[in-house]
């Protein structure tokens, strides 16, 4: 190795949503691989708003690469501009490789995609859809522990994936050659509808989990009286009202692509997080 590479090796990776489903779970591997790592958010320093940019500079300063995750949604009104105007930034800074989280079958998501892949910078996207943890460390996690998992959402079939799966694809792509200018669109190994789902956490568990499909109006109004955050609540409306209509119920070989492997299947997840006790009692999912 070069003295030159030697000095690009140093600097660090910035991993945006450090403390999130994927970020900290990035943050881990790299940081357990000896790899220099800055993980911000709004509660680090330096900090991450991404409704402030004036925060960006300060996270960007020294990086050779950047995990890319935006809060809540990419498909958020205001996500193409600030993935527009952090993106230039990253590219003013010297950042040589950014990878993206993206969002499957998600038209604004796909915007922001390319304009990743417009810069002068490596580029990767990692491109998924429902994360099997929204239902043990996330939004539905509620739901579970009492039994039912009420959604606006007809029994469509979604490639249900696990974020480890993509956390693997991710640090490969932030670490590794070879995954430059590749799109990986990750999914798990079958498409499962959500009574599908409800049955294998009811195995798992040994308790009875239903799933029960609510009109969207109710949903919407639970969602307001619940006090979350107004484009959470937006994002989750969109979710259920455009996105779950079936345009995702197709596999992807993005986790075989990328890591030579098999994705892992829903059943092995359960049985991981019913074995911690996490819908038994409220909790979160250990990182693995």
């Amino acid at each position: 190795m070069t003295t030159t590479q030697q000095t690009q090796m140093d600097r660090p990776i910035l991993v945006i949503g450090g403390s999130g489903k994927t970020g900290r779970r990035i943050v881990k591997q790299l940081e357990a691989r000896g790899v220099p790592t800055r993980a911000v958010s709004r509660s680090t320093r330096p900090s991450f708003d991404w409704n402030d940019p004036a925060t960006w500079d300060a996270a960007l300063e020294g990086v050779r690469a950047a995990y890319i995750s935006y809060s809540p949604d990419l498909a958020v009104p205001g996500a193409t501009e600030a993935i527009q105007e952090f993106v230039n930034k990253a590219v003013a800074h010297g950042v040589q490789r950014l990878v993206l989280l993206s969002g499957r079958g998600e038209e604004e998501a796909q915007a922001c995609e390319r304009i990743v892949q417009a810069s002068t910078a490596e580029w990767t996207v990692v491109r998924a859809s429902w994360f099997m943890q929204n239902f043990s460390e996330g939004e539905f996690l509620d739901m579970v522990t009492g039994g039912a998992i009420t959604l606006p959402a007809a029994d469509i079939a979604e490639p249900f994936i696990d974020v480890n799966d993509i956390v693997d694809v991710a640090v490969a792509a932030l670490t590794e050659d070879g995954h430059e200018y590749e799109i990986y669109e990750v999914t798990g190994p079958r498409l499962m509808t959500f009574t599908e789902l409800a049955g294998e956490i009811s195995r798992a568990t040994g308790r009875d989990v239903q799933f029960v499909r609510i009109p969207k109006d109710a949903f919407s109004d639970a969602i307001a009286e619940s006090g979350v955050p107004e484009d959470v609540a937006w994002l989750l409306n969109y979710l259920f009202d455009r996105v779950l209509d079936g345009r995702n119920a197709h596999l992807a070989d993005g986790v075989q692509r990328a890591l030579g492997r098999e994705p892992a299947d829903f059943s092995d997840f359960a049985r991981r997080i019913a074995a911690r006790g996490m819908w038994n009692t409220h909790g979160e999912e250990a990182v693995a």
